[in-house]
């Protein structure tokens, strides 16, 4: 049976991803560490390549192809040497827009989506609230009707691009408590009464900017709101399998990455005379992280393969982000202690993934949230 991730036309893909990171990335990536910032130039760049715009309907501004595309690019830039960090800045839109893609407006799709497939707005996604992380059904921030307007009160946490984005897709509750009361409106940059309250600093992903937002009796037009008024909830947990998809994916590519640097290291490192991938226990490890890795990655391509063709997978999604962060965790930590000390300084890459990586385990939804839910969904309950 073929692989839909090996086709000609997607190695093409996932070599032109490769490529475009070796040009405009990973020769700068240092500087951008340093400036916790990834410049808005970048995602110019990558809609002139055609690299912006994969996986999204060409009627819509994008590329074409499906999620599937979207992942095989994300594999190739980080085989170029692009960090998971530097995807999450300049993808941001793919989980800001996707939502506006499936029930948005024709107006929306004009005024958000196209611009931010070529490069022109960055896109957000405002979810996740201080002490609520993954319980999304809690939401606090209020958006009132007011006329022709919504009114938000509240606040956002950990938002990626927060303080670069040109508009936020937004979780607010509109109706009652729980997940039948949420709704999601877009909130522009510069709407009175929308502010960054601080830039956060981080242990991994620094060249992604992340920011906490406020809102304070913040104007939105009623035509921001993204499908059905309460809808929001069903809306964004459809959006969310791809999210983990993606997340599993980009963990298997750090994991793939970190391997092949290191076999390169323990090949040229000489220790007592000898290179350091001829020591047996050496071997084993190597071994050990490349079977983690294509476990973990030949379920989530298929899960994927599946999702692609249009099966709703809400637990095996969860399973195979929890799968590929823990492979992925395991790998970056051994990549780390196989370059010795070399593995604990800030100029080699392998430090940046092993920081990086931590934040697989919690971002798109925390490994064991996601596990309940899976047990949920598998009726592993009592």
């Amino acid at each position: 049976m073929s692989d839909p991730f090996e086709t000609e036309e997607r190695q093409a893909l996932r070599e032109s991803g490769r490529g475009f990171a070796a040009r405009e990335i990973a020769p700068h990536l240092d500087d951008w560490e340093r400036d916790g910032l990834v410049p808005r130039e970048l995602a110019k760049k990558a809609a002139a390549a055609g690299l912006l715009g994969v996986g999204y309907p060409e009627d819509v501004g994008g590329e074409g192809g499906s999620l599937v595309d979207s992942l095989v690019l994300a594999e190739g830039m980080v085989a170029g040497g692009a960090s998971s960090g530097v995807l999450a800045s300049l993808f941001t839109h793919s989980v800001a827009v996707p939502h506006m893609l499936r029930l948005g407006t024709p107006d929306q799709i004009e005024r958000f989506v196209k611009p931010a497939l070529r490069g022109e707005k960055i896109g957000s996604l405002g979810v996740t609230e201080a002490d609520i992380g993954s319980d999304l059904a809690a939401t606090r921030t209020t958006a009132r009707r007011d006329g022709s307007d919504f009114v938000v009160n509240g606040s956002k946490m950990f938002i990626t691009s927060g303080t670069r984005a040109d508009f936020v897709t937004t979780l607010v509750r509109t109706g009652a408590t729980g997940p039948g009361g949420l709704s999601i409106l877009v909130i522009e940059s510069g709407t009175p009464g929308f502010t960054v309250s601080r830039k956060l600093d981080k242990l991994g992903w620094r060249c992604s900017d992340t920011a906490e937002l406020a809102f304070q009796d913040c104007r939105v037009p009623v035509e921001n709101l993204v499908g059905p008024e309460n809808g929001g909830f069903v809306l964004l947990m459809h959006q969310l399998m791809s999210e983990r998809l993606s997340l599993a994916i980009q963990a298997c590519g750090v994991a793939q990455r970190c391997l092949d640097l290191t076999v390169a290291h323990t090949k040229s490192r000489i220790t007592f005379e000898r290179p350091l991938i001829s020591r047996q226990v050496v071997q084993h490890k190597l071994v050990e992280m490349r079977q983690r890795i294509e476990l973990a990655r030949t379920y989530a391509r298929a899960i994927a393969a599946r999702y692609d063709a249009g099966e709703q997978l809400v637990a095996e999604t969860c399973l195979a982000k929890i799968a590929a962060a823990d492979a992925c965790s395991y790998v970056v930590d051994q990549a780390s202690q196989l370059h010795g000390s070399m593995g604990f300084m800030r100029e080699t890459e392998v430090e940046r993934h092993y920081r990086d990586a931590r934040i697989f385990r919690i971002g798109g939804g925390a490994s064991e949230p996601l596990a309940d839910w899976a047990a949920k969904m598998f009726g592993y309950t009592a």
